[in-house]
């Protein structure tokens, strides 16, 4: 049996037991995977070029996305992360792009700091301001959260060619204040937490009509089903 069908049966598979929401390639354009199995997106590379400036939210402990958007188009990326561990780590690299931008503080809908819930095992990275299975609402830390239309004031930004959001179930609570801001986004790449939520189908439900509203189509699709990828077609 080819790697294909198999991925195609574990689609069918999750979705058909309830396990994920269903998405389809609802624009069919150029899609290129950027980073590796874990933190990778589809882009369409078509729409970059060298300078194009890339927002990262979520960077845990892998750049692998980040490096290969600058790699491929020279772009400028600017990282965003909160987490303790994630700050550790990119503060030990030496060897990152001057091309990539870290800022130690997380999105939000509000500017101001808040509580941040650190993972239960302790050898994972990923926290979130989310109360959910996988994070211990015992064990907290505050940090510093900025909203999106602050972040993109203070970097100059009128216009972003991408956005990704890998942030542990805050992208539902977000994308609101993203998509209602004026900086205009071609590209916006989520990772979809709605596991981690008992309504987590229809909060997925509301984020996709959200974006379909504000003119955005599916281009890409991972083989987990939970990297989703969005472009702007129409105001």
């Amino acid at each position: 049996m080819s790697p294909s069908l198999i991925n195609a049966l574990k689609k069918q598979y999750k979705v058909l037991s309830g396990k994920v929401s269903s998405f389809k390639i609802e624009h069919k354009c150029s899609h290129k995977w950027y980073g590796n199995s874990y933190g990778g997106f589809y882009v369409n590379p078509d729409l970059l070029h060298p300078g194009a400036i890339v927002y990262s939210f979520g960077i845990g402990q892998d750049t692998s996305f980040d490096d290969a958007i600058i790699d491929n188009h020279d772009c400028q990326v600017y990282g965003y992360d909160p987490t303790p561990k994630s700050i550790e780590w990119i503060d030990k690299q030496t060897d990152m792009s001057p091309n990539f931008h870290f800022h130690p503080v997380g999105l939000d809908k509000e500017t101001g700091t808040t509580f941040f819930n650190l993972p239960k095992n302790k050898d994972y990275v990923s926290g979130s301001i989310i109360n959910h299975q996988h994070v211990d609402e015992n064990n907290m830390i505050e940090v510093k959260m900025k909203s999106f239309i602050d972040i993109a004031t203070e970097n100059n930004h009128n216009h972003i060619d991408v956005l990704k959001m890998d942030i542990e179930g805050a992208e539902y609570s977000v994308i609101d204040s993203i998509l209602n801001s004026p900086i205009e986004i071609k590209q916006i790449l989520l990772e979809i937490h709605e596991r981690f939520f008992d309504n987590g189908k229809e909060k997925t439900k509301y984020l996709l009509n959200s974006l379909k509203q504000h003119g955005y189509q599916i281009f890409g699709i991972s083989d987990t089903l939970e990297e989703i990828s969005f472009i702007k077609i129409s105001d």
